[in-house]
């Protein structure tokens, strides 16, 4: 079973690399593994070649679903990742929609998904951070462990660098967005309306979050659909790699 694991994964990576578009990452700064020599065609991938090409396929998967969240509607026209009003006080959305101030609650929400689209780019180099790092020890972990290993292994080591990186940009773009306008807009005129409790929940920290679900989103569905999905292989290294049977 772990050999199955092995290979769908690989495949999953060889999709990924296929899909990018535009310009790929540069890879001659990764640190390649002790290398042996290469393996003959058909022959079992050494674990440098695993290795390296499990670090080239995640950089240009990575650099894909970045470029991707970070499009126009990269957010606001994909809805597995739409940044909503924030749910907590959805009372405020509802009470201000029925009070006529629906226009201004889609003004705000477009604003947040844009404040998102601005920031996603900037998880690009946190992410070939990461993937750089990675030990024989975690290519193998990813490419025998369970269905999301990879997105797992993202979050547990770009998370907090990921939220760090992403405040500061939310902020000015909520402000370039006018997403601070509405946002005081629609809570001022809320907090007006007779015997409502008032309310006040800080804007940034959501749109930080939901912005970095959404990428992780976007990482564990390519996961979860491509794993059985073979196609064409870009480089040497992916077609040996990935096209290894066993």
């Amino acid at each position: 079973m772990k050999k199955l694991s092995f290979y769908s994964f690989l495949i999953f990576f060889g999709f990924l690399t296929s899909c990018a578009s535009g310009q790929f990452p540069n890879l001659s700064n990764l640190p390649n593994l002790p290398t042996t020599v290469g393996s003959p065609s058909g022959a079992r991938p050494t674990d440098a070649e695993v290795a390296n090409g499990l670090k080239e396929a995640l950089i240009q998967g990575t650099t894909k679903g970045t470029a991707q969240a970070s499009q126009t509607n990269g957010y606001f026209g994909n809805s597995l990742i739409r940044i909503p009003f924030p749910p907590e006080i959805k009372k405020v959305e509802t009470t201000l929609r029925n009070v006529g101030m629906g226009q201004e609650v889609d003004k705000f929400v477009l604003s947040l998904n844009r404040a998102a689209e601005d920031a996603a780019i900037s998880a690009k180099p946190i992410f070939i951070s990461a993937i750089k790092s990675l030990t024989i020890k975690d290519v193998w972990n990813i490419l025998t462990g369970e269905k999301d290993a990879a997105t797992q292994y993202l979050k547990r080591t770009t998370s907090s660098q990921l939220t760090t990186a992403f405040k500061p940009i939310i902020q000015k773009s909520l402000d370039k967005v006018n997403a601070t306008k509405y946002y005081g807009t629609v809570i001022t005129s809320y907090n007006k309306i007779p015997l409502v409790q008032k309310v006040n929940p800080d804007l940034n920290a959501y749109a930080t979050d939901k912005a970095i679900q959404g990428l992780f989103t976007l990482v564990a569905q390519e996961e979860a659909n491509i794993r059985e999905n073979p196609i064409a292989r870009t480089t040497d290294l992916l077609k040996r790699v990935f096209g290894y049977k066993g």
